[in-house]
């Protein structure tokens, strides 16, 4: 029987620990690039039936569709989507476990509220941005200013008449109001409700003169002429309105304050299966059909792929607080 030297055994134990090393390395991404293998959750951070879970629906059944897998919309409501965001933050990073929010969740949120319990720009990766919702700059049939322009010199003149109203503290109408003050020059005193209902009846009712609300909710009362819209708070018309100057049509490119929407994924995902979920949601927001989803369901669809999600979050987080500041911007 050969016997081999110490060197010679201790050659060959390298060579093998290489072998099933290397085995192990193309394993992972072999595996990654059978992705999906079981049904992928997708956590919509909102209660079920809002306009946002709808969009959730759309998303998860076309996404099912381009990855022929199941993909099973779980709705986690709470915390001012704090609770649905942790939970996506802390699941393991491998594709089966997906978020879909708005910039409520991701820049919003941390600039009002240091501690939360998910890091908006470290614990995610992000799929991709599907849209946006248009916020609006509605008054009510009182108000005779024909556009942004008459009811600046408007309320210059008076003051103390004017105030706005938002769907709530810390909200992206809340912010949109408050840009609008910052860039004109205006104090109007902001006006919080719960929500786009009471908002909405209190500006028809005249208990207040001027809202920042989404086009979803305006369009019904645009249709019969309850309110009336001077601009979309955005630099970009709204598909939804297309006739609508934007505000940087009227002189305040300042304020742009859309609620965007993105799809991501717990951090550390592998690369293979992030270029599976980029590619399924290239695809299935490329279609007309979806598109069309989303626009029956007052979304404006448009995907984009975020590089550097990290340094965007960060940035839009230091822009939201400083104007938070500025404006006393405060959560509930």
């Amino acid at each position: 029987m050969q016997h081999m030297s110490f060197n010679a055994m201790r050659r060959t134990l390298i060579a093998g620990g290489v072998f099933f090393c290397g085995l192990a390395a193309v394993g992972g991404p072999a595996r990654a690039a059978d992705f999906p293998e079981r049904p992928v959750t997708l956590v919509a951070p909102f209660p079920a039936g809002g306009a946002a879970d709808v969009l959730a629906r759309i998303l998860g059944k076309a996404l099912g569709d381009q990855l022929g897998q199941p993909v099973v919309v779980e709705n986690k409501p709470g915390a001012g989507t704090a609770i649905g965001a942790a939970a996506v933050a802390g699941a393991k990073p491998d594709g089966y476990t997906l978020l879909v929010s708005s910039n409520s969740t991701f820049t919003l949120n941390p600039a009002l509220q240091p501690k939360l319990t998910y890091d908006p720009a470290k614990g995610f990766d992000a799929i991709g941005m599907v849209g946006s919702v248009a916020l609006a700059m509605l008054v009510n049939t009182s108000v005779t200013a024909a556009d942004v322009h008459q009811f600046v010199a408007a309320a210059k003149a008076n003051p103390d008449k004017y105030m706005y109203g938002s769907f709530g503290n810390g909200t992206s109408s809340n912010f949109a109001g408050a840009m609008f003050n910052a860039a004109t020059g205006l104090k109007m005193t902001h006006v919080p409700y719960k929500g786009s209902g009471p908002l909405m009846t209190d500006l028809m009712g005249g208990q207040i003169p001027v809202s920042f609300d989404t086009v979803v909710a305006a369009s019904p009362q645009l249709k019969t002429g309850k309110v009336r819209v001077l601009a979309v708070a955005m630099n970009k018309r709204s598909s939804l309105l297309p006739n609508v100057p934007t505000m940087a049509e009227a002189g305040y490119p300042a304020v742009d304050m859309n609620a965007w929407l993105a799809v991501v994924a717990p951090k550390g995902l592998p690369a293979p299966v992030k270029a599976r979920l980029e590619k399924a949601l290239a695809t299935l927001m490329a279609s007309p059909d979806i598109q069309d989803k989303l626009k029956a369901a007052g979304f404006e669809p448009g995907y984009a792929t975020i590089p550097d999600w990290s340094g965007m979050v960060t940035a839009e987080i230091a822009r939201m607080k400083a104007l938070a500041e500025r404006s006393q911007i405060k959560t509930d």
